[in-house]
C-alpha cells in the first residue's frame, strides 16, 4: 500500500476527544507508530486574528496518542492517511548486532623504530588514537606488512586482517 507524500495529502475527519471532555471533528493529516504506540497529527479548527483587526478560519496542528484521543468517524476511509509505521528490526541485524565502523586507523608509538614500532586497530577500538585517519583496506593491509606494525587482538584488527595477509589456508592449525 502506498500513502501520499505529506505534501500531496489530504485530510479526512476524525472525531478529537478534548481534555474536558468534549469531542470535536478534527482533520487527520498523518499517522506515525512510535515504540509506545501511534500518534496522530490532526488539525483542530480554530479562529486567528488578522494584523487588521479582523478574523478568519485558522487551523491549529498537534500530535496526539492513539487511540486514547482519536475516534473514527463512521463511514470514512483512512487507507490513504500517510502512515509512518515503526521501522522494523532486521533479523540479520538483530543476530549479528550493530556494526563497527568500516576501516582502520595506525597507531603510532613512541619509541623510534624497530619491533613494536605501530599498533593497526580498528575505529572504535578502545586504545585506538583520537582523531586519527581512517585507512581504507588495502592502505590498512600496506602498514600491517611493514616491520613492526602489529595487529591489535583487543578489537578484532587481528581477527580481521590476519586472514588476508596470510591466506585462509593457516586458519585451525596448530603452529
Amino acid at each position: 500500500m502506498t500513502t501520499p507524500s505529506h505534501d500531496q495529502a489530504v485530510p479526512v475527519p476524525v472525531r478529537l476527544l478534548l481534555p474536558d471532555g468534549q469531542e470535536i471533528v478534527a482533520r487527520l493529516w498523518r499517522r506515525r507508530q512510535l515504540p509506545d504506540g501511534w500518534r496522530y497529527e490532526v488539525g483542530i479548527p480554530a479562529y486567528t486574528n488578522t494584523s487588521e483587526g479582523g478574523v478568519e478560519p485558522a487551523e491549529y496542528r498537534v500530535w496526539v496518542r492513539a487511540p486514547e484521543h482519536v475516534r473514527p468517524v463512521d463511514g470514512v476511509s483512512y487507507d490513504a492517511v500517510p502512515t509512518e509505521p515503526l521501522e522494523q528490526p532486521s533479523p540479520v541485524r538483530e543476530a549479528l548486532g550493530p556494526r563497527r565502523p568500516s576501516g582502520w586507523v595506525l597507531q603510532k608509538l613512541s619509541g623510534g623504530h624497530g619491533p613494536g614500532q605501530a599498533v593497526l586497530h580498528t575505529p572504535d577500538c578502545d586504545e585506538a588514537p583520537e582523531g586519527a585517519p581512517v585507512l581504507e583496506l588495502e592502505r590498512a593491509l600496506d602498514a600491517a606488512e611493514k616491520a613492526g606494525v602489529r595487529l591489535c587482538s583487543l578489537c578484532g584488527a587481528a581477527a580481521e586482517l590476519d586472514p588476508v595477509l596470510r591466506g585462509f589456508d593457516h586458519i585451525g592449525d596448530d603452529s
